[in-house]
């Protein structure tokens, strides 16, 4: 597995700890709204252990990037955008089991689940009607800004209207699908070569 930071050769068992890893995640995520350490740790570090039985010094060094690589993206929402740590750690110690090439696919099926999760979320929540306009209207105002068109400046009327707050997704549910669709994605992958 660790003979170039591209290979996509994986046992099943890397995918089978990872899936089921997942799918408790999932199932925990929605139910308490949390990923614990409970289960990103041992993930973590069974992660480690693999990678360093598998690939010696180097095979460890690749899944630490993997697993940076994949917990950045969700760290930065933690810290900025309010996301869940145990999005974070969970992203993170799936990249120390899968290394940088499946770790890459399964960060864009996650990165894809994620934002089909959160449209239905949002459309459940709000109505299709009233996320279509709020994407038509968000559209309009990123092409202004770009377009350097400027738009209209913001009036005191318009700091006193607050969008009532957003129901919090559970990201795992994401995760889980993501990392599903990752692993039948690199199996066709490789039936094809």
């Amino acid at each position: 597995m660790f003979t170039t930071p591209w290979d996509t050769s994986l046992t099943l068992l890397q995918w089978g700890v990872v899936i089921g890893a997942s799918a408790a995640a999932a199932i925990w995520d929605v139910r308490e709204h949390r990923i614990p350490n409970i289960l990103t740790l041992p993930l973590f570090v069974g992660g480690l252990v693999w990678s360093s039985w598998r690939g010696g010094l180097a095979g460890v060094g690749q899944s630490l990037i993997a697993c940076v690589i994949l917990a950045g993206p969700y760290v930065w929402l933690f810290l900025v955008a309010g996301g869940g740590a145990g999005d974070a750690k969970m992203m993170g110690a799936i990249g120390l089991w899968l290394g940088l090439a499946n770790g890459l696919a399964t960060l864009v099926c996650v990165s894809i689940a994620g934002v089909l999760l959160g449209v239905v979320s949002l459309v459940r929540q709000r109505g299709f009607s009233a996320v279509w306009s709020a994407l038509v209207i968000g559209l309009g105002e990123l092409f202004q800004r770009f377009s350097g068109s400027g738009g209209a400046k913001a009036t005191q009327d318009d700091a006193a209207v607050k969008p009532e707050p957003l129901a919090k997704m559970p990201y795992g549910l994401a995760i889980c699908f993501g990392v599903c669709l990752a692993a039948i994605g690199v199996k066709l992958w490789k039936m094809q070569a």
